[in-house]
């Protein structure tokens, strides 16, 4: 039993996963630090509240913390608007710029006229079907 939980614990996916959260902990630490010490204070420079926690009612006696619900609306939409144009937006592109173009030329393709079905043209025999068939392109011999 101590064998298969060895082998369960150091399978390739279970040790990636795990290096995923710790990065994902850590880089949630320095997304959120950023929109704390840097997006927010800009916030209340241009508009001049920074925190709404302050904002409350009270309905029957019950205390509502309205301004709390308000701040992590905010904090979402900056965290998730950062993510997006400094990870996100920037890794597609990159990706984008390093996969292969597909300008690669697919054989030319014709189909049997036995089974209809779809071979090469420069083939003279179906592959399917086995039928011999005239080739209509030429060979890369």
């Amino acid at each position: 039993m101590l064998k298969d939980f060895k082998k369960f614990i150091l399978r390739g996916n279970v040790v990636d996963l795990a290096v995923a959260v710790v990065i994902g902990a850590a880089f949630g630490a320095i997304v959120t630090s950023l929109v704390k010490d840097l997006v927010t204070p800009l916030i209340a420079a241009i508009g001049g509240q920074p925190d709404f926690s302050k904002l409350t009612f009270t309905l029957n006696g019950s205390h509502f913390l309205y301004g709390d619900f308000i701040n992590a609306i905010i904090s979402f939409l900056i965290i998730a608007s950062v993510v997006f144009f400094f990870v996100v937006h920037p890794l597609n592109k990159l990706m984008a710029h390093l996969k292969p173009s597909e300008d690669v030329e697919k054989p030319a393709e014709r189909e049997c006229p036995y089974c209809l079905s779809a071979i090469p043209s420069a083939a003279n025999r179906c592959k399917f079907c086995t039928a011999s068939v005239k080739p209509t392109a030429k060979s890369r011999k």
